[in-house]
C-alpha cells in the first residue's frame, strides 16, 4: 500500500481559515500491475484555484517518486468525482475508471465536479453498481453519504484487512471520535447514509484505515 500526496489546498470553510488541507491517492501492488485509488486535483480552473488555492502535483511525477511507471496502472478507483479526488482521471487513458452509476449521474447533471477534468480525453469509465471485486483481495465496497456515490476499497493483505475510506470519514480523528477532529458529517450530501457508511466500514473490523484527506492512519490496537 503506497500513499502518494497529490496535492495540498486552503480550506475554504471559515471556520478552517489559516489551516491547510492535503489530498492522498494510493496505489496497491497486485499480481497484474498497480490500482490506483484517486489522482487528485486537475490543473488550470480559474475558480477552483481562487476557492482552495490548490498546490497540485502531476500525478505521475508521484507516481515516480514511488518507483512506479504510469504503464504500470492497470486500474483507477475514484472514491467519488469531485475535483479533488479525480481531477487527474485524464492521466491514464484507455486505463478502466471504476466509479458508481450514482456517481456518475450527479456528476452529468449536476454542478459537481469539473466535467472537463472528469471527461478527459481516452478516459474509460466503467460503472459498477453497489460492492465490485476488482482483483482477488481488492474490493470496492459502496459507502454513499458524503456524496451519493461515494465508494471505498477493501485491500486484504497477509497483514490484515486494510480499508481505504477515501472521504466516507474525514480524518483520523473522526474516526476515532476526537471532537476537535476536522470532519466530514456536517455537511455529507446525506446524513443518515454517511453514518450507515461509517458503520459499514467498522464493521469491517480493519487492521488498518487509510484516509484521502489526513496522511494519519488508524491501526487496530491489537492488529500485530
Amino acid at each position: 500500500m503506497i500513499p502518494l500526496e497529490v496535492a495540498e489546498f486552503d480550506f475554504n470553510d471559515p471556520a478552517l481559515a489559516g489551516r491547510t488541507g492535503v489530498v492522498i491517492a494510493y496505489a496497491i501492488r497486485h499480481a497484474d500491475g498497480v490500482v490506483l485509488f484517486d489522482t487528485g486535483f486537475g490543473f488550470g480552473n480559474a475558480d477552483l484555484d481562487a476557492a482552495y488555492h490548490p498546490r497540485s502535483r502531476p500525478i505521475e511525477d508521484v507516481l515516480a517518486e514511488a518507483g512506479i511507471k504510469r504503464d504500470e496502472i492497470t486500474a483507477v478507483a475514484n472514491c467519488h468525482l469531485h475535483a479533488d479526488h479525480a481531477g487527474q482521471n485524464g492521466a491514464f487513458p484507455g486505463v478502466p475508471i471504476y466509479v458508481q452509476p450514482a456517481e456518475w449521474e450527479i456528476a452529468h447533471t449536476t454542478d459537481h465536479t469539473i466535467l472537463e477534468w472528469i471527461d478527459a480525453p481516452g478516459t474509460n469509465y466503467r460503472q459498477v453498481a453497489g460492492d465490485h471485486d476488482l482483483f482477488p483481495g481488492i474490493r470496492l465496497i459502496a459507502t454513499p453519504g458524503h456524496t451519493p456515490g461515494h465508494q471505498s476499497m477493501l485491500v486484504e493483505t497477509d497483514r490484515g484487512r486494510t480499508v481505504l475510506v477515501g472521504q466516507a470519514v474525514y480524518s483520523v480523528g473522526e474516526w476515532t471520535g476526537q471532537p476537535d477532529a476536522i470532519e466530514g458529517r456536517s455537511n455529507a450530501w446525506d446524513r443518515d447514509a454517511y453514518d450507515r457508511s461509517v458503520e459499514r466500514l467498522r464493521a469491517l473490523d480493519p487492521d488498518l484505515v487509510l484516509f484521502g484527506h489526513d496522511r494519519n492512519s488508524w491501526t487496530r490496537p491489537d492488529a500485530t
